[in-house]
C-alpha cells in the first residue's frame, strides 16, 4: 500500500493539492472578511486534507502491523521448520555464541550427552568438555576464529573426547563452522559418537599387536632353529667332513703305487668330498651365518655382500659409516637388517638382471639405516601385490615390530631400491631404560 505514495503522479498530485491549498488559505486569510464563503471553503478543504493525512497514516499503521505480523508468523514458521530440520538429524548440533554459550542444541546432542535442551541453553560449552581439554579448546576456537576460516573439520589425526551429564568421557567425531550475523559471531559443532568405532579400532589394534608379537617369536624361533642347525652343520658335520676327508688323505697316501685305478677313485672321492664340505659350510652360512654372532654386524654384511658379488657376478659397491657404534646393535635388530639385505640381493640374483648393486650401511643418530639399490629392470607395482609375496611382507612386519620401517619402489636408476630404518635399542630395551 505504501509503495503507491512513492510514484511520480502520486508525488505530482500531492504537490498541487498542497500549492492550491497553500494558495486558498492565503486567499481566504486576504478577502475572507469580504467573501465569508470563501473562508468556509477553506476550512472544509482543511478539513478534508486533515482527514485524509489521518486516513492515510492510520492504513499505513494497519498495513503495516498486519505485514509485522505476517512476517513474524513466516518467521516462527521458519524457526519451526528449522528446529525440525535440525532435531532431525542424526549427528549432534550444538551452536554458540562469541562468549561460547549454547544458543542451539538438537534432540541427538540430548540423547548422546545425556541431558534436556533446557537444561542446557544458555549454559557454557565447558560442561561438555572434558577438564583438562577446556583451556586448548578456548585457544582453538580463538585462532579458529582469527584466521576466517569458515568451516574446519577437527578430529582427522586425534581422537577428540567429549563429557555426558553423568561425568563419563567419550570419544567423538566433529567438525566446526562458523558465522556472523548483525556483528555476533556463532560457531556450529556437529558432533558423531563414536564409540563402537573406537572400540573396535581399539580392538583390531590389539589384534595386530598380538599377531605382530606371534610373527616376531615365530620368526624369532625360526632364527633359533636355524642358527641350531647351522651349528650341527658347521660343527658336527663339518667335523665328521673333516674327519673323513683325513683318513681318505691318510689312505690316498698309501696305496700302491700301481694301484692307479683305486687311486683315480679315490681322487674322485676327494673331489666329491671337498665339495661336501664346501656345500655344508654355504648351507650352514645361509642358514645363520656365525660370524654375525661372532663378529657382529658389519663384518657379516662385508662377507654377504662379497660373496654375493662372486658367486652372482655382479659388481657391488658396499659403504658402511658407524665404526665402533656396530658392536652396540642388539641380536633381534641385526638380525633384521641382515636378513632384509639378504633377501634383498637373492631378489636380485633371481629376478633383476643387474650389473651393479650399491650398498649403504649407517649408524646415525640412534639409527640403523641399510639402502639396497640395483640398476636392473626394477619391480613392478603388481609384485607388491602378490599373495605369495611373503619375503617383502615379512620384512615389513619384522621391522615394524621392532620399531622402524621399510620401503620397497624403483631406483633412479631404473632399478629397485630398499630402504630400511631401525632404531639400534628394541621399543621394549628402550622403556626399560626410561
Amino acid at each position: 500500500m505504501t509503495r503507491i505514495f512513492f510514484k511520480p503522479w502520486v508525488a505530482a498530485l500531492g504537490l498541487g493539492v498542497a500549492a492550491a491549498l497553500v494558495v486558498l488559505n492565503f486567499a481566504a486569510a486576504a478577502l475572507g472578511a469580504d467573501k465569508p464563503w470563501l473562508a468556509a471553503l477553506d476550512l472544509v478543504c482543511d478539513l478534508l486534507v486533515l482527514a485524509s493525512v489521518v486516513v492515510v497514516v492510520v492504513q499505513t499503521a494497519l498495513v503495516s502491523e498486519v505485514r509485522d505480523a505476517r512476517a513474524r508468523t513466516v518467521l516462527d514458521e521458519s524457526h519451526g521448520r528449522l528446529t525440525v530440520i535440525v532435531d532431525s538429524a542424526m549427528d549432534a548440533v550444538v551452536t554458540v555464541d562469541g562468549e561460547q554459550r549454547i544458543i542451539l542444541f538438537n534432540r541427538a546432542a540430548e540423547q548422546i550427552f545425556r541431558v534436556q535442551r533446557e537444561q542446557m541453553l544458555g549454559a557454557s560449552l565447558d560442561r561438555l568438555l572434558p577438564a583438562r581439554f577446556r583451556a586448548a579448546h578456548h585457544g582453538h576456537i580463538d585462532n579458529f576464529g582469527k584466521i576466517g576460516i569458515t568451516s574446519r573439520r577437527m578430529g582427522d589425526t586425534t581422537t577428540l573426547w567429549a563429557l555426558r551429564a553423568d561425568g563419563s568421557e567419550f570419544p567423538i567425531e566433529a567438525s566446526i563452522s562458523q558465522a556472523t550475523e548483525g556483528g555476533q559471531r556463532y560457531f556450529t559443532v556437529i558432533m558423531r559418537d563414536i564409540t563402537l568405532r573406537k572400540q573396535s579400532e581399539d580392538a583390531l589394534e590389539r589384534s595386530r599387536q598380538e599377531l605382530r608379537e606371534l610373527s616376531a617369536r615365530v620368526l624369532e624361533a625360526r632364527e633359533e632353529e636355524k642358527t641350531r642347525i647351522a651349528r650341527e652343520l658347521h660343527d658336527e658335520l663339518g667335523q665328521l667332513l673333516t674327519a673323513l676327508k683325513m683318513d681318505l688323505s691318510w689312505l690316498r697316501a698309501r696305496l700302491p703305487a700301481d694301484a692307479t685305478e683305486i687311486a683315480e677313485k679315490a681322487g674322485q672321492m676327494h673331489a666329491m668330498l671337498e665339495q661336501t664340505v664346501n656345500s655344508t659350510r654355504r648351507i650352514a652360512a645361509d642358514l645363520r651365518p656365525l660370524m654375525l654372532d661372532d663378529l657382529g654386524l658389519a663384518d657379516a654384511a662385508g662377507w654377504l655382500v662379497n660373496d654375493f658379488s662372486a658367486r652372482a657376478g655382479v659388481r657391488c659397491d658396499m659403504k658402511m659409516s658407524g665404526g665402533a657404534a656396530f658392536e652396540q646393535v642388539e641380536g633381534a635388530i641385526a638380525t633384521a637388517v641382515y636378513r632384509a639385505l639378504q633377501e634383498s640381493l637373492t631378489n636380485i640374483a633371481r629376478h633383476s638382471g643387474a650389473k651393479n648393486v650399491w650398498v649403504v650401511l649407517a649408524i646415525d643418530n640412534g639409527m640403523l639405516h641399510l639402502e639396497v639399490e640395483d640398476d636392473g629392470r626394477g619391480i613392478a607395482l603388481e609384485d607388491f601385490s602378490k599373495v605369495r609375496s611373503l619375503g617383502l611382507k615379512g620384512m615389513r612386519e619384522r621391522f615394524s615390530y621392532l620399531g622402524g620401517s621399510l620401503e620397497v619402489a624403483r631406483a633412479p636408476r631404473g632399478g629397485t631400491r630398499l630402504r630400511a630404518n631401525v632404531p639400534m635399542r628394541t621399543a621394549q630395551r628402550q622403556a626399560d631404560a626410561a
